[in-house]
């Protein structure tokens, strides 16, 4: 399922580091391992467009996994 989501990036201290997308609407996503690093920096806005990978676990659990297709950072 491709989605579209608004939201800020944040880095979560959990086991060896998680990130993580939070919309506007208060969901949680964990942006998969690999990510462009330009988007992994905690506080930045951005609007990123991915894929919620349903056949993934992880570690941190803090929300579905969200490999990134795009991204643009927003203000």
């Amino acid at each position: 399922m491709s989605i579209t989501v608004t939201g800020t990036i944040q880095h979560r201290d959990i086991g060896t580091g998680a990130w993580a997308l939070v919309t506007d609407d208060g969901v949680t996503y964990e942006i998969l391992r690999g990510a462009d690093k330009n988007l992994l920096k905690a506080g930045q806005k951005a609007k990123v467009t991915g894929k919620v990978r349903e056949d993934i676990m992880t570690i941190a659990m803090i929300g579905q996994v969200l490999e990134v297709k795009s991204f643009e950072v927003t203000k």
